[in-house]
């Protein structure tokens, strides 16, 4: 059984990072591409078809919070908030160009913090992009120090819902969006301050540059309209609601569903959005592929893969900062080798079979899962998407290139967060 679990955990892997082309159907799903795997699973009795009902009765709620936000996230699009950031980071380009690019960076980490780190990605691209090239018509290489940029400022997510599969493992452990964000807002700050050092020593030669930004201004956009200064006000509802519930241990997403319906009829009413748009916005397939690779790590927790993991973790020994530093380390390499979604799952399920600890082993995981994509572009979805966007955007980023920003930037980043998640281990409780 395990050969054939490894097979088709290889397959998935496979097709999601390659993601072939189907004849005039274009390139594989990635939701598509892990469904061979878990058909094999199934078909050789790896997974029972129990273990779905299973990964469902675990998911149902995260991936329900996940949804809302992608369907707020495209009433705020259509409702012109984003067009305000691109209008805010463009107002900030007259100066310096270090000037523009730590604005685009903090703009791009409280987005994804805001609402998650691939929305971030995916939305704040094809807008910086364009912008830059306007901006700065002679001086084009700035487009990929501000592309890495966008990239690299979704690092470690501060709360559970700024990243999907950071989610789905607080919840599979019982960590509360409170006691998630206690802990981690800090590491993701320390994390995000070295990360922007680490770009702007690594892209030094290009931004150290005083002439400031020549190419035309965009004329100023109209006032917002009562219908985007509703959803504004709306989603800052929404998240303040977040800490309140998790205090009295109500559950984050009926705030989330909550919020993304209001939200969605404001965006109806006002005649910007659509029932079908908004239904439209949510990624279904990126919703089943987290199932599908969650379902995958089940199989895989079948034939004993995380119990051999969970012993790996656990030859760390007693003291803590090796059980962290291993925890995250290892979550880290994994990530940017099999793709930080399975790499997670099998972390979860890992980690709910030792004793103790588990809540700080988690977390050094989940910092691990953040991080490690960047050192390799199969290590996150939004990676893979992130450099097809930029391929059609008239950018390239070269393997080679992304390895190298990556290391350069992330292995320190990554100290630092695992660092001071050791020493919140002996202040927080």
């Amino acid at each position: 059984m395990l050969p054939i679990a490894f097979g088709a955990l290889a397959l998935t892997i496979t097709l999601v990072v390659a993601r072939p082309r189907i004849g005039r159907f274009g390139r594989l799903d990635p939701a598509l591409g892990a469904i061979p795997g878990v058909l094999i699973m199934l078909a050789t009795g790896v997974l029972s078809w129990r273990d779905l009902l299973r990964g469902g009765e675990l998911l149902w709620r995260p991936l329900l919070t996940v949804a809302s936000v992608m369907a707020m996230t495209q009433v705020a699009h259509r409702l012109g908030i984003l067009d305000r950031v691109a209008r805010s980071i463009e107002l900030r380009t007259r100066g310096p160009v270090p000037h523009a690019f730590v604005t685009v960076y903090v703009i791009g980490a409280l987005t994804a913090a805001i609402f998650n780190n691939d929305a971030a990605i995916l939305l704040l691209t094809p807008i910086i992009v364009p912008l830059i090239r306007r901006l700065y018509p002679k001086r084009p290489y700035l487009v990929v120090p501000f592309s890495f940029a966008v990239f690299a400022s979704a690092g470690i997510a501060p709360l559970c819902t700024s990243n999907p599969m950071n989610l789905v493992v607080a919840e599979r452990v019982g960590l509360g969006f409170n006691a998630y964000a206690l802990r981690m807002i800090p590491v993701a700050v320390a994390s995000s301050v070295c990360t922007y050092a680490m770009l702007r020593i690594a892209f030094r030669s290009m931004l150290e540059d005083d002439i400031p930004a020549r190419g035309p201004e965009q004329g100023s956009l109209a006032p917002m309209e009562s219908a985007a200064n509703a959803v504004l006000a709306i989603l800052g509802a929404m998240l303040l609601a977040y800490p309140i519930l998790s205090y009295f241990d109500g559950p984050v997403w009926i705030a989330a569903a909550c919020g993304a319906l209001v939200i969605c009829v404001v965006g109806v009413r006002a005649g910007q959005v659509s029932v079908v748009q908004a239904l439209g916005a949510v990624a279904w397939d990126v919703l089943a592929f987290l199932f599908v690779i969650f379902v995958t790590a089940l199989g895989l927790e079948n034939v004993g893969v995380t119990h051999a993991l969970a012993q790996v973790y656990d030859a760390a020994g007693e003291h803590r900062a090796a059980r962290i530093a291993v925890t995250g380390g290892l979550s880290a390499i994994g990530s940017a080798m099999l793709n930080n979604h399975p790499a997670a799952a099998l972390n979860a399920l890992a980690i709910a079979e030792l004793p103790g600890d588990r809540e700080w082993r988690t977390l050094a995981a989940l910092v691990g899962g953040d991080l490690g994509p960047r050192f390799l572009p199969m290590g996150s979805l939004a990676g893979l998407l992130w450099i097809e966007m930029l391929h059609r955007l008239g950018v390239e980023i070269r393997t080679s290139d992304f390895v190298r920003i990556g290391l350069v930037v992330t292995v320190p980043a990554l100290l630092a967060a695992l660092a001071l998640l050791y020493v919140e281990t002996w202040i927080v409780p």
